[in-house]
């Protein structure tokens, strides 16, 4: 059995690009007819199919300048969300999988198999653009996907959104090393490695994810102290507050009894002189 590796990356979205509607540098003319299209959807039409409907009870009852009235707009104009997202995997690289070898013609299987499943397992990533290429120095696969939510109490009741896609799958991100994202990578992986070994192919770990692991958790170790230190010093200028408070206290006490004390000498009959009698002597 061979051992190959396994990338799994964020791409560019570039659906021209995708199509071959320009070629770049990279990319051999002579191997543009082996692309395989799986999926090829105009964006503003998903977004239509998906969307329209949770508009149009999102507006009823709604100001006009609060409806919406092109939700592909908003979210393109928007900062919150992307329009869509982009995956690309692929197994080895140009060394040990190159297009045109026999192991290169193998990976086109493996991400055949793989991919014609990927809609089925990801029931929230609505696929509308998918290519194999095979015109470049190894094959690989490009996913296009719009992520959405359905059952939002809040906006509309199905929108867009990475996060929430991903955790209606399982994925629930953890800390920043260990994202929705990351996880739902991971386990597409899995799931290529699974197909690559019916193919005699293992999945060769070179250990990158295991030193970025370590590394986050030492991060984590060093915040752990850092929150610990400040956590002691909030609870002792928590004592000297208290310290400060009762000196306040006992101050205010201490002059509330010297105020009742003026008083009392001012006023108690037992404090005060007699007026002296008429044609008194001075003596007297």
């Amino acid at each position: 059995m061979i051992k190959r590796t396994i990338s799994g990356m964020i791409g560019k979205g570039s659906l021209a690009h995708n199509r071959r509607e320009f070629f770049a540098e990279n990319v051999e003319p002579d191997r543009v007819q082996l692309n395989i299209c799986y999926q090829n959807e105009n964006l503003k039409e998903v977004y239509k199919e998906l969307f329209d409907d949770a508009v149009g009870r999102y507006n009823i009852g709604k100001r006009k300048d609060r409806q919406i009235t092109n939700y592909y707009e908003k979210i393109r104009q928007g900062k919150q969300e992307k329009l869509f997202h982009e995956v690309i995997f692929q197994i080895g690289n140009r060394e040990d999988m190159a297009v045109g070898t026999t192991e290169g013609d193998l990976a086109v299987k493996v991400l055949d198999e793989y991919v014609k499943n990927f809609q089925q397992r990801n029931p929230t990533l609505h696929v509308f653009s998918c290519y194999l290429h095979q015109d470049e120095a190894t094959p690989h696969l490009h996913i296009d996907f719009v992520p959405f939510t359905t059952g939002s109490k809040r906006g509309l009741d199905t929108r867009v959104s990475l996060k929430q896609a991903l955790a209606t799958q399982g994925f629930k991100g953890g800390s920043r090393g260990d994202t929705e994202w990351s996880q739902w990578i991971q386990s597409e992986k899995e799931q290529l490695a699974a197909v690559m070994e019916r193919y005699g192919i293992e999945w060769e770990h070179l250990g990158t994810h295991e030193k970025h692991l370590s590394v986050l958790d030492y991060k984590k170790q060093e915040r752990e102290k850092e929150v610990a230190a400040l956590g002691a010093k909030i609870e002792q200028k928590q004592i000297e507050f208290d310290v400060l408070s009762e000196r306040v206290l006992n101050y205010d006490k201490a002059k509330d009894e010297l105020s009742n004390l003026e008083i009392e000498l001012d006023t108690a009959p037992k404090y005060q002189l007699p007026e002296p009698e008429k044609f008194m002597t001075a003596k007297a």
